[in-house]
This record gives C-alpha cells, structure tokens and sequence, in this order.
C-alpha cells in the first residue's frame, strides 16, 4: 500500500437513542435539570393540568344548565350527581390523562376528547349512583352549544390565575419580603455610591436594596389585582346556535352567570375567542417584574464583584473546575438568564394573543402552550435570587474603607453650603461650584486636604464647625429614614 495511503477506518459505533430511554428524558431544563424548583407549575400550566381545567369546566356547565332550568325537560341533578360529576375532576389523575390521551388518538382533536371522555363517566355513573340516576339523560348537555373556545379561554383563565395566585405570587412575595428584610438590616450601613461607575455621593446600603423592594412590590400590586376575564357565547359569539336550540333563555344572562360562578370577569363582546387581552396585560406586568428583578440581579452581582458582599461558601460546591479559589455568583446570574427567557416568552405572548384573524384563527392554541415555559423561568429565576440572598455577608470593612478614600465626595455639601451662606449675605463664598470643582475634580483628597479647604473659606463658625466634623461616612443624608417609605 503507497504511503500516502491510509487503511480503511472502523465504523463508528451506532449510539443509543436516547429518545429511546424510559422513562423518557425532558427535552428542556424546566422538566429535568430545574424540575423540583419549578414543579408545582405542573399542577397549573401543564396538559394535564389544561385537560383537567377543561373537564372542570364541561362538569360546571353541565351543572350550571340543569341546576337553573335552562335547557326545558333536563332534570336537575342531585347533591350525589353533582358530587359524582364534580369527583372527575378532583379525582383526575395518571389514568385519566391516559384514556384522554387514547380517545384524542381518534378524534384528533382535544376538547371533542374531554367531551367524549366526560361521557363515558356519565355512562359509568349507574355503576356508582344506582340505575335511578339520571345523569345518562343529561349526557348531550354536555358541551352544549359551546364551541371549543369557550371551553378553552375558560380554562387557561383558571389555570394562569391558579398558578399566578397559588405559585408564582407566593414565591416572588417572599422573595421580596426577604429583600425588604435585609434593607431593613441594613439601613445604617454607609456606602458609597457609584453613578457611572464612578465614586458619588454616600447612601446606605439598605436604601439601595429598599429603592429595588419598592419597586418589585409595586409591580406585585399589579399583578395581585389582574382580571381574568372569560366568555360562553358560541362559535362566532353571537350566542347563535344557544338562541335556535332554546329561544327562550337569556343566554347572556347565563353565560355572565356561568362565568361570574367560576369566578372569573365576564366578557360580554368577543368573537369566536376571548380576546386574551387581560393576558398581555398580565404578562407586561410579569415581565415588569422580571426586569426589575434583573436590575437586582446586576447590581447584587456588582456589589459582589465589588467586594461589598461576600458570599457564603456552600460546603463541598466547586465554583471553578480548575480556580480552587473562586465563589462564583452562579445564582444571579442563572437569574439574569432565566429573566431574559421569560421575559422573551412573556412579550412574545402578549403581543401575539392581542391579535387574531377575523373571527378565529389557531395561533394562539400553540402560544398559549407555552404560558408554563414563561412561568417556569421567572418562578426558576425567583428562586435562585432568593437563595443567593440569603447566601451573602456584608464587608462592612471594605465599605469603611472605601468611603475613607474619597473625601472628595464631600465636594457637594462644601459647595452646597457655601451657596447657602452666600444668600444669607456671607462675603467671599463666590464660585463655590467652580471652586471645588477645581479642589476635586480628577482628584483623591484626603481628610486633611478637605479640612484645610473648609478652614479657609471664612465660614460662620457654626457651619464651618458643621463642614468640620462631616466624613464620607456620616454623609448619607436621610437615606436610612427614607426606608419608612418601603410598604407605602
């Protein structure tokens, strides 16, 4: 064989598929690495947890019709058939997504499922009640007269108020309550501030997180009072086929009420859909949230490259494969990742679901499957905020020491009460602005040199004694006292 040729190379090994592995691995970081932070989602913004909303809502509307004598001849249903109807829902578990899943294989279509499903409870109810039920006598009440988006908008309306009121808003308040906690903590502790980047005039270190608390629970406010709105009104909602099939009814009447009992906000005008404008709204305000939540991020991850927090080693974690040494700040900036996720998601959701062609059209049946992702990332991030929190120690020292080192802060009370004494008619305070500016600007000074300035401008003596005693650490003007503000 010529030199310059090489003999043929063994074929590479065929890998196992791991689309093949059982049970079957996530796909995304959300249902495997981060599962148990962002598990209780599940239980809201999952499939499961959509088909389950819309058998509440087929097993509500069934009750809804009979208990008010809408449809004429329908019996109403007894404590026991109620019970019955309503026990599918709370007993929906492995079996019922299963057979749901099963049905949907030869429907091809996922609400006509859950009606199907829901009737072949109502078929097995004898079994349960005794052959006197008549629950099989109402069976074509179910899903009566409604098309799949009043099923449907009713159902998202649920499950984003449940995951926002029993999840997400629990998480991200304690995350903000544990803020407020720590700039409370924190009130007296000078700093100096930084605008620029560069050495400004003191505050604490308290009022700088109180200033981001303040603004995270104004966004809380928001999102606590959202409406949820949800409509019943047929294919094109115009009540069309309710007002044929029983012309008597007042059907407005009984879909407000209906969806006034599920405790949602009627929409009385749509078309086929509900128009999902609560939910841009609702989602603005989340990612609001988010960005703010952001700014902590950044700012924290500041104040620790800075050296003004330190962080709490976890006892065998590895901040570096190869830098012994390094802490690294992973939880904020897993954060600020998972923000900019769910931000993306969240505005992409708002501004899809406002519009929909005409009367209907499907995009938004994909993008509202993607509500939980949004969720999962905000609730991932709040998480990994709130234990980096309660990871972190304050230098007080490195504070001290960096207000020691720049006198020249002090630049703006000299100047600011030299103006005041030239109002009051004190000589020889002109140019204090200029005058400083050229003491300080681009300049370290220390204590001494800033002393010998005050001591030269011909003060009256209870100011210059003022001036005198100040230091960069006792400049922090009211910034503790303004934490009385936080819960206003």
């Amino acid at each position: 064989m010529p030199a310059h040729e090489s003999s043929p190379s063994a074929a590479p090994a065929a890998r196992t598929s791991l689309a093949d592995v059982e049970p079957p691995i996530a796909l995304g970081p959300l249902d495997g690495r981060y599962r148990r932070t962002v598990a209780a989602l599940v239980d809201h913004l999952s499939e499961a947890a959509l088909n389950r909303e819309r058998v509440h809502v087929e097993v509500e509307w069934l009750i809804h019709l009979t208990t008010h004598g809408v449809v004429p001849g329908a019996p109403a249903l007894s404590d026991a058939e109620q019970a019955y109807l309503r026990a599918v829902v709370t007993g929906f578990g492995a079996d019922d997504v299963a057979r749901l899943a099963e049905i949907e294989r030869t429907t091809v279509h996922d609400v006509k499922a859950v009606e199907y499903f829901l009737k072949e409870k109502i078929a097995a109810a004898p079994s349960v009640l005794g052959e006197g039920t008549v629950l099989p006598s109402v069976s074509e009440l179910v899903h009566f007269c409604c098309t799949s988006e009043d099923i449907n908008n009713l159902s998202y309306s649920l499950m984003v108020r449940g995951a926002v009121r029993d999840v997400w808003l629990p998480a991200a308040t304690g995350l903000v309550d544990d803020l407020a906690a720590t700039a409370r903590d924190l009130a007296d502790v000078p700093m100096l501030a930084l605008t620029h980047g560069q050495p400004a005039t003191p505050t604490t270190l308290g009022k700088e997180l109180a200033v981001l608390a303040h603004r995270l629970r104004r966004q809380l406010r928001r999102v606590e009072g959202a409406e949820y709105l949800g409509k019943l009104n047929g294919a094109t909602g115009t009540y069309g086929a309710h007002v044929v099939a029983v012309p008597g009814a007042d059907w407005p009447e009984v879909s407000r009420t209906f969806v006034e009992h599920l405790g949602l906000t009627w929409n009385p005008l749509t078309t086929q859909i509900e128009s999902h404008d609560w939910q841009a709204e609702l989602y603005a305000d989340v990612a609001r949230f988010n960005r703010v939540l952001h700014n902590l991020a950044t700012d924290v991850w500041s104040y620790i490259s800075r050296g003004v927090f330190t962080q709490i080693p976890v006892a065998g974690a590895t901040g570096s494969s190869t830098m012994p040494h390094k802490v690294n700040p992973i939880r904020f900036e897993n954060a600020e990742a998972n923000l900019e996720l769910s931000c993306a998601l969240l505005d992409s959701l708002g501004a899809t679901l406002v519009t929909s062609r005409l009367q209907r059209d499907l995009t938004d049946s994909t993008t509202q499957r993607n509500i939980g992702p949004a969720f999962g990332h905000s609730l991932l991030a709040v998480d990994n905020v709130r234990r980096g929190l309660a990871a972190l120690s304050v230098d007080r020292d490195l504070l001290a020491r960096e207000l020691d080192q720049n006198w020249e802060v002090l630049g703006e009370p000299v100047q600011s009460a030299m103006r005041a004494a030239a109002v009051a008619g004190v000589t020889g305070m002109e140019n204090p602005y200029e005058r400083l500016k050229e003491l300080t600007r681009g300049r370290r000074l220390t204590a001494d040199d800033m002393r010998e300035f005050i001591a030269g401008l011909g003060l009256p003596a209870d100011v210059e004694a003022r001036l005198q005693a100040l230091t960069p650490a006792g400049y922090t003007g009211l910034a503790a006292d303004l934490l009385r503000y936080l819960d206003a």
